[in-house]
């Protein structure tokens, strides 16, 4: 009877591996990127500049995706409340998931359209975005946040803006993290 079994699990384990691909190609369309996990330089290099600004606030990792710059920052800054913002269901769940069995429980993830995302309330926004979306996500981030909330950004800079900072990992692609405070921001 066993045997009979196991080639329906096989079937359904192979099904479901199907449906999550599917879902995150259908996600990857839609948003113009897949979710894409940083580097452990990056992780470092981010969670560094974030101890080095202040000790806590409330930071939103906009695309969070699998959640794992979000769950390093969040163990590397204990004093942090840190909210990853996903719209593709399946890095959504892992990244929920994997949250629940951290040991430093002060990481959320919320699916939800980082467009439509109240960021007033943040003291620091976090994004690993490709262009066209720093571009959309420019004008709320202008409109919401508080004079000296920082934003930074990993890989591609802010359209517009002139960083306060900018850090040159070292990992692979020498990966660029752009630093800005918002009440220092010029337009360039």
């Amino acid at each position: 009877m066993q045997s009979a079994i196991l080639p329906y699990t096989y079937g359904l384990a192979v099904a479901l591996a199907l449906l999550a691909a599917l879902s995150i190609v259908y996600r990857s369309l839609r948003n113009g990127i897949t979710p894409m996990p940083s580097s452990a330089p990056v992780r470092r290099a981010v969670a560094a500049e974030l101890s080095r600004i202040a000790s806590r606030g409330t930071l939103v990792e906009a695309g969070s995706g699998w959640g794992t710059l979000a769950m390093h920052i969040a163990k590397q800054c204990p004093g942090w409340r840190v909210i990853g913002v996903e719209n593709s269901r399946i890095p959504y769940l892992f990244a929920k998931a994997a949250a629940r069995y951290m040991i430093h429980r002060n990481a959320a993830f919320e699916r939800s359209d980082l467009y439509a995302y109240p960021f007033g309330e943040v003291d620091a926004v976090v994004c690993y975005l490709y262009p066209g979306a720093m571009a959309r996500l420019r004008p709320l981030l202008e409109r919401q946040l508080a004079p000296g909330s920082c934003v930074i950004s990993v890989c591609f800079a802010m359209p517009g803006w002139r960083p306060d900072r900018v850090l040159t990992c070292r990992d692979l692609h020498r990966t660029r993290v752009y630093v800005y405070k918002t009440q220092q921001q010029t337009l360039t």
